[in-house]
């Protein structure tokens, strides 16, 4: 089983940039290794044979043409509905 150290856990906590207090960071210790300890099981199967799976439920995209719909008013007309309008375009407030 691998062994992940104190600064392993340091290291992928800066990476999350998480903030972790001493409990919190032997409790991930053991956790990661958990997690590694039974993807090292997984690796070990024996999948010689055996197809990929990337869809399990038969489902697939599926896909529709645009299609330009004339609700009978013009885009100068939608315009003049705006409070605001910059190049053609209704302008709104900067969201940062």
């Amino acid at each position: 089983m691998t062994q992940i150290s104190r600064d392993d856990v340091l290291h992928l906590a800066q990476l999350s940039k998480l903030e972790l207090g001493d409990t919190e960071i032997d409790g991930l210790r053991t956790d990661i290794s958990n997690i590694l300890g039974y993807v090292e099981q997984l690796s070990k199967l024996d999948t010689t044979g055996i197809q990929p799976t990337y869809q399990v439920t038969g489902l697939s995209n599926v896909w529709r043409d645009d299609k330009i719909i004339d609700y009978g008013i013009s885009r100068e007309e939608l315009l003049a509905c705006s409070p605001e309008v910059a190049d053609f375009q209704v302008k709104v407030p900067k969201v940062l």
